[in-house]
């Protein structure tokens, strides 16, 4: 049994606390701008008050459970897993920002709040993508900085397209799911390398798992925007894509540690 660290469980718990706080001061007091309708074609119809979406946005706390549980994987200190240390409880708190940041959204439907929930996107596809390419160059922190920063500019780059994609609808959104693409071939590609060197690999059982959360969130987040639709529901299809999105980060997680 290895010995447990509690730090990267207080280090997200208080960036959970803080970026959940503030996103109800911005709600509350406006700082996100006015309802422009941003989100509003997610089938849940929008409500007076504070919360305009009420399904969409209480279900954006999946990630902040999440994160947290990412964070209490991350205590324990094994040999292998996610490497450097530092990364998993970077990747536990960025999990737990994807809530309040895809809140922001569907609670005001402000434009603010539409560029919130892109970035969060942007920020967790990027880590996945940049974290193996840096495993699979066998760079260091340095090199995954720069990527991931990279990335996330690239995906900010062709999120200013402004006409309308098939499928996805949002450029933005196809810059999402390259991103996720190169993470899955490149974890791939990992794994067999491993596996052909004798070398200590990733579970792909949680690789797996992640990938088809993913897919099944994607094919909900299709149907329910207009075909499945009850707009005054709480049970909402968004919602639902909300919470298996947050499942997929945990199990990707999951991947990363399983390699020791």
């Amino acid at each position: 049994m290895h010995p447990r660290s509690l730090r990267p469980l207080a280090v997200t718990a208080a960036v959970a606390a803080a970026t959940t706080g503030l996103l109800v001061v911005a709600v509350g007091l406006g700082w996100l701008g006015p309802d422009v309708g941003r989100g509003d074609d997610f089938c849940e119809a929008a409500r007076g008050g504070w919360v305009k979406q009420p399904a969409n946005t209480l279900s954006n706390l999946g990630f902040v459970v999440a994160g947290l549980a990412v964070a209490w994987q991350a205590g324990r200190v094994a040999p292998g897993g996610v490497r450097p240390a530092g990364l998993a409880t970077a990747y536990a708190c960025l999990v737990v920002v994807l809530g309040p940041a895809s809140a922001a959204m569907h609670a005001t439907q402000s434009a603010a709040g539409g560029q919130l929930d892109l970035l969060s996107m942007y920020l967790v596809a990027s880590f996945a993508a940049a974290y193996a390419l840096m495993r699979l160059t066998g760079g260091g922190t340095r090199l995954f900085g720069r990527v991931f920063v990279g990335f996330v500019a690239g995906c900010e780059l062709v999120g200013l397209w402004p006409h309308e994609v098939p499928l996805v609808r949002y450029a933005g959104n196809v810059a999402f799911a390259a991103l996720l693409i190169t993470a899955v071939v490149v974890e791939v590609v990992l794994w067999r390398r491993a596996r052909a060197a004798g070398r200590p690999r990733t579970d792909l059982r949680w690789g797996a798992a992640a990938l088809a959360s993913i897919l099944v969130a994607f094919a909900i987040w299709n149907v329910t925007k207009a075909d499945w639709c009850d707009p005054h529901s709480l049970l909402q299809g968004h919602a639902a894509w909300h919470l298996l999105d947050a499942v997929a980060a945990y199990f990707l997680f999951r991947l990363w540690a399983s390699e020791g």
